[in-house]
């Protein structure tokens, strides 16, 4: 592909080796689309075998990859080096645990050609490995893992509520000369789960007027490890939102808890308890997950640094 891409497919890792072999290995099942397009894989410092991984890594001939190290930790400046560095007109991220359905890429061409959008959105689908799924996780709880379908048609989003995922998204490049790039203060940074870059750029994009679309048919399935499937992950995620939304919305001001996140703290834990004694363990977690997501708040209000 020696001519300017139409499409570049944007892919940020970091210390995600073993993941990252098999959606390595997955991607030339993906069908080719009409216009150029361009592979960026960019290296977010990554101490495991990643190097190693990319370096060894056999494309197929007429494909036109660049592998890019960023060492300024977080998926926030990983993908603001996507931005910085891709040739493409329209940007395509994917995650490094993800296979793409083999129609993607074309599903989102197809939408690019008809509606001109200036970013979009597409479905995921969790990929259970292993076929293995504890009896505690409910269908409600799937969108925590990433599942995601906003619509069943191609259809506008416009509403604040209900942005895409970041690990299925792309833009017009040119929409950051107006938006900027993501927030460094959010998303993924090592261990920290804590996300939110995606959302913060789309609801950027919807207020300055930008055309955001969605599409079903732009499918990816995001492979879930079983050894992760605990309900800690959950507790987590809920906690870390908690304190960075506290964290946030207290600003400079007094680092005492408002006395009402106490009392949502008792109810929810309260709603423990209840829906133990009528369903069971098995019941519980969307309960907890609450008193964490309080919890953090309590926490980011009195002892969090100002982002």
């Amino acid at each position: 592909m020696n001519k300017q891409p139409a499409y570049t497919v944007a892919l940020c890792t970091h210390n995600h080796a073993d993941r990252l072999v098999r959606t390595l290995a997955d991607l030339p099942l993906i069908h080719m689309p009409e216009a150029a397009w361009e592979l960026l894989i960019i290296d977010n410092g990554s101490r495991d075998s990643t190097p190693e991984v990319l370096a060894s890594q056999i494309w197929p001939s007429n494909w036109s990859v660049r592998v890019i190290r960023e060492d300024k930790l977080g998926l926030s400046n990983a993908r603001n080096r996507a931005i910085q560095e891709a040739f493409g007109e329209y940007i395509i991220f994917i995650d490094d645990d993800e296979t793409a359905d083999p129609d993607w890429l074309c599903a989102f061409e197809r939408l690019i050609a008809k509606e001109q959008p200036d970013a979009f959105g597409g479905r995921i689908r969790v990929l259970f490995e292993e076929n293995y799924r504890p009896a505690w996780l409910s269908d409600d709880l799937l969108g925590f893992l990433g599942e995601l379908n906003r619509a069943e048609k191609c259809a506008p989003l416009t509403d604040p509520g209900t942005s895409f995922y970041g690990g299925n998204f792309g833009f017009r490049r040119s929409v950051c000369q107006t938006v900027g790039g993501f927030d460094a203060n959010l998303g993924r940074k090592g261990t920290d789960n804590t996300g939110g870059e995606e959302v913060d750029f789309y609801r950027r994009l919807l207020t300055a007027g930008f055309r955001i679309w969605w599409t079903p048919d732009a499918v990816i399935h995001h492979r879930i490890q079983a050894v992760k499937l605990n309900r800690r992950y959950f507790h987590d995620l809920h906690y870390r939102q908690g304190r960075m939304e506290a964290i946030r919305r207290r600003g400079a001001g007094s680092r005492l808890p408002p006395l009402y996140l106490f009392g949502q703290l008792m109810r929810a834990a309260s709603a423990v308890w209840q829906t133990f004694r009528s369903g069971g363990r098995n019941a519980t977690l969307r309960q907890e997950m609450n008193v964490a997501y309080f919890v953090g708040q309590i926490v980011g209000w009195s002892r969090g640094h100002r982002l």
